[in-house]
């Protein structure tokens, strides 16, 4: 059979299986030119979503009651009155729906700056804010701006997917570097190994998608010592990428710090998702440190591959609401009830956990090798929980514990019984 004919898929079948072959008609013609990275990337789910997915058809089949979806990190706390005041305020506006300069609002862009400096010791000013359509807009526009193709983006893992996609998008080579398992801090003699002449660019997230980790003040300053040598081993930047979308959702005990105050060349990129559970609105920005070398360049560097990109002018109306809502914080009472009720939940089962300190998120040890049977066995019993392998390491899987209180109180006897399989008491 010609490649350019079908699309061949394998998959192992669920419970641990034969593999399964399929085949099915590529939409590639003979004479289409086009990619096979991006084909692959447009035609392949995220394990995230194909576990999310899978539980919709479950919940028609059984009962919502009968699911305990722990899949997906969509905010479950409504947004706060202030985004609705925002709105009908805006509303009144009638030139609201127009557009704004590419970059965004000034006024925006200007508390932005304010909100950063207060709290990171920073020396910005609008003009080192970009807004952007969501963090992801920020990120993929730091990956193409700041990387030339070949070069080399490090993410500290585990780590959010689709940094992958944004850094082969942009032409560079894809690596990661583990946290310690035990506490998921940094491992400074493991991203010193993988550190090279081609790296660019170092990705953190914290509080952490997946695990609900915040990175402690020792960590930060650890990896800012750790950078600044291997800029000077290697004579050249290599820029610090931090992704900030939950720095707002930390926990009694810990503080969610910006790698802004500790390591010049920083870049931030954030959104409003999550503190203002607004992940449709799609609204956020990226910040050049003031204190970067070349910071003029870098911002325009990056300005051009939003352009490039098309991620100019973001929601008007939404950068509005942003206006009014820099520096909110949100309302945690909620997640943190979930978060006691879960941790409970698995105390009473007997699994081991890395008690999560920010986000909703919560990284639960596999009993079993393989963290992809594991949550395989887990869906026997209605429980659907992310296999890290996706997020760069093994042995873990994610719960997303943004969800109705009732879910976590219906899935205990689930997780009772699924440690019982295991043995676990």
């Amino acid at each position: 059979l010609a490649k350019s004919q079908f699309v061949y898929t394998l998959r192992a079948a669920e419970g641990g299986g034969p593999y399964i072959v399929s085949f099915s008609q590529s939409l590639r013609e003979e004479k289409a030119m086009i990619s096979d990275e991006t084909l692959c990337w447009g035609t392949e789910k995220s394990c995230i979503r194909e576990i999310f997915e899978y539980g919709l058809r479950r919940k028609a089949e059984l009962g919502e009651d009968k699911v305990f979806d722990f899949s997906l990190g969509n905010p479950s706390v409504p947004a706060p009155p202030e985004v609705r005041a925002a709105i009908l305020r805006a509303l009144d506006d009638p030139t609201v729906h127009g557009y704004t300069v590419a970059p965004g609002r000034v006024s925006l862009r200007e508390k932005i700056a304010g909100e950063l400096n207060g709290r990171c010791g920073s020396r910005l000013g609008p003009e080192d804010i970009y807004v952007t359509c969501g963090a992801a807009a920020a990120l993929a526009s730091a990956m193409k701006g700041l990387t030339r193709p070949g070069e080399e983006v490090v993410a500290l893992a585990p780590y959010f997917p689709e940094y992958a996609v944004f850094a082969r998008g942009a032409g560079a080579r894809f690596l990661s570097c583990p946290l310690r398992s035990a506490d998921l801090q940094l491992d400074p003699a493991a991203l010193e190994g993988v550190l090279t002449e081609k790296t660019a660019v170092v990705l953190v997230n914290s509080p952490n998608n997946p695990s609900g980790a915040v990175l402690n003040a020792e960590s930060l300053g650890t990896l800012a010592e750790v950078m600044e040598r291997a800029e000077r081993r290697f004579g050249h930047p290599i820029y610090l990428v931090s992704d900030e979308p939950y720095r707002e959702l930390v926990y009694e005990g810990a503080t969610a710090e910006s790698p802004l105050r500790y390591y010049d060349d920083t870049i931030v990129c954030y959104s409003w998702s999550k503190s203002l559970s607004l992940p449709g609105e799609r609204v956020g920005y990226f910040a050049v440190s003031d204190r970067a070398a070349g910071r003029r360049e870098i911002y325009a560097s990056m300005a051009g591959a939003a352009r490039a990109y098309g991620y100019v002018n973001p929601p008007s109306l939404m950068q509005r609401v942003a206006e009014d809502c820099v520096g909110l914080a949100p309302d945690l009472e909620a997640y943190r009830k979930n978060r006691a009720a879960l941790c409970e939940a698995l105390d009473a089962a007997g699994f081991s956990y890395i008690r999560p300190d920010g986000a909703f998120y919560l990284f639960i040890r596999s009993p079993e090798p393989d963290a992809k049977a594991f949550s395989l066995r887990a869906r026997e019993h209605g429980l659907l929980l992310v296999p890290s392998d996706d997020f760069g390491v093994g042995g873990f899987v994610r719960a997303a514990y943004c969800v109705a209180p009732e879910v976590i109180e219906r899935a205990g006897p689930a997780f009772a019984a699924l440690a019982g399989e295991y043995g676990i008491t």
